[in-house]
């Protein structure tokens, strides 16, 4: 046996990218003037290169705002891979956390280092010439998706039907659609449409966006319980652990939070407290790829189903590793910035045999570059 030769990161490039969504997009939050609509989203890409040549790519996400922090954040703390061993990953984690560690370990600082530690995964697999998935050791080769982008409050019902079907004729498997309406009776006629219009076999979620209060979450969570939903995804505050659990043991509609915590600290309080049957992270707002294993493995220790939040284009390969059966949500607003597409088909969402993540960054998601930086450096 010849002996196994390492390698060195030489050039990292650091690019941000924003966005433009085709409409402004309103959720509960945006209802009840808590936040306003959304019409873009900040994107930092990283690309990595080692001397041998293997290139790695990863990104990471802020909506609405955090985007220019994030970039500022990678650009300072990624000089300190120049000249490590890429393989070396776990370690490459924790180095970046302490070079900017006076501003924690979640939120902002380990989202920018979500970017670097998916291009690390995505060059190892791509070293090895495989799908991540297969790297990390797939359990299956398509993932159960459901679709959220056609759901949203801002949609009259009709346009929300309309989406559904569009969405069920292009194969994927399950709708989501939006709550938390200021009238309660608004969201329960919405759904009540979605449901007859899919019949009762269609798997449907909603999402209530963090807006009741646990009176209001036990009220309109049993009345939507002869829908038959597959979960009430976040119907508390996220940061609710408790009421979350109480509700969860209430109602016979599964639970399902996790979208919007920063730490795989923060979602063990969720599973620490029950609060969950169905668990959604999302890896580049938790640090990564990293991260989100180790939170993978106390879901799966707790026999909780994973749902993660956005970024299918990673999320596919994540959970395809997870023993459970997932769901991968489905947003095609990501379509623009990549030149391949995923293959959905049966109500799944398919692996491709293209190594790493499978994806290339288009020229359209270049022309919509704001800021980049390429630092560069000789091995050690």
């Amino acid at each position: 046996m010849t002996e196994a030769q390492g390698d060195r990161i030489v050039e990292i490039a650091l690019s941000s990218v924003t966005l433009p969504l085709k409409a402004a997009i309103s959720d509960a939050k945006v209802l009840t003037g808590r936040q306003r609509p959304m019409t873009e989203v900040a994107f930092l890409f990283a690309e990595i290169r080692t001397e041998s040549g293997v290139d790695g790519l990863g990104f990471s996400y802020s909506k609405r705002a955090g985007g220019p922090a994030q970039f500022a954040h990678a650009r300072q703390v990624a000089p300190d891979l120049i000249g490590e061993d890429p393989s070396d990953i776990g370690r490459l984690w924790t180095k970046l956390v302490w070079a900017g560690a006076s501003v924690g370990r979640s939120g902002a600082s380990t989202q920018a280092i979500a970017a670097l530690d998916v291009a690390l995964w995505d060059l190892k697999a791509r070293r090895a010439g495989l799908p991540l998935a297969k790297l990390l050791g797939a359990h299956r080769d398509a993932v159960r998706c459901y679709d959220t982008s056609g759901g949203f409050l801002h949609e009259p019902i009709e346009r929300v039907l309309e989406n559904a079907t569009a969405s069920r004729a292009a194969g994927i498997g399950g709708i989501k659609i939006k709550v938390g309406h200021p009238s309660s009776s608004v969201d329960l006629s919405r759904v009540r449409a979605v449901r007859e219009h899919l019949g009762d076999d269609v798997p449907l979620m909603v999402d209530a966006n963090q807006q009741w209060d646990r009176p209001t979450a036990q009220r309109v969570g049993r009345a939507l319980e002869e829908f038959g939903l597959t979960w009430i995804e976040e119907p508390l505050d996220a940061y609710d652990a408790e009421g979350h659990a109480a509700l969860a043991r209430s109602l016979d509609t599964a639970i399902a939070s996790g979208e919007m915590l920063t730490s795989v600290a923060e979602h063990y309080e969720l599973i620490r407290h029950g609060a969950v049957d169905i668990l959604q992270p999302d890896a580049p707002r938790i640090g990564g790829i990293t991260q989100f294993l180790r939170l993978a493995t106390l879901a799966e220790h707790r026999n909780l189903t994973l749902a993660p939040h956005f970024a299918m284009e990673i999320h596919v390969h994540l959970a395809a590793a997870y023993p459970h059966e997932p769901w991968v949500e489905h947003f095609d607003w990501l379509h623009p910035l990549f030149d391949e597409r995923l293959e959905i088909r049966d109500g799944r969402i398919h692996l491709s045999g293209r190594p790493g993540l499978g994806v290339t960054i288009s020229d359209q998601a270049r022309a919509w570059t704001v800021d980049r930086t390429v630092i560069q450096g000789a091995p050690r």
